[in-house]
């Protein structure tokens, strides 16, 4: 598998473990150091998001990709996920957006896993 198709995966399996509350899928794509900066501006390590998916304050509900370019640096990566997708937030009720996923990604021992995903409308 090339490597923009592997990093292509890593966005997509990040999205089935949001919508599925798998914390093994989430803990497998996203790194360590994982950041999510949210259209707010508030940031969630790693350990937070996937607490925040699963306890129901993160629902994510269903995607349709619609765009996902991808700008490979030797082992970095940039993927800019634009994609149509239903969810509820902190509370809110079950909306539906088209969210900008600005992710960075590092290649380590063969697999990408995202280090970074900044979140915005589009």
């Amino acid at each position: 598998m090339d490597d923009k198709v592997m990093i292509i995966s890593a966005y997509k399996q990040m999205y089935d473990g949001m919508i599925n509350k798998n914390e093994s899928i989430l803990s497998e794509v996203l790194d360590d150091s994982f950041v999510l900066v949210h259209m707010t501006g508030m940031h969630q390590s790693k350990k937070e998001f996937i607490e925040a998916v699963k306890n129901g304050t993160l629902n994510y509900y269903s995607v349709e990709h619609e765009n996902l370019p991808v700008e490979i640096n030797d082992d970095t990566a940039v993927l800019t996920g634009k994609s149509y997708v239903t969810a509820a937030v902190f509370g809110g009720r079950r909306n539906n957006w088209h969210l900008q996923q600005k992710c960075s990604l590092k290649k380590t021992d063969g697999k990408w896993k995202i280090t970074r995903s900044v979140a915005s409308t589009y």
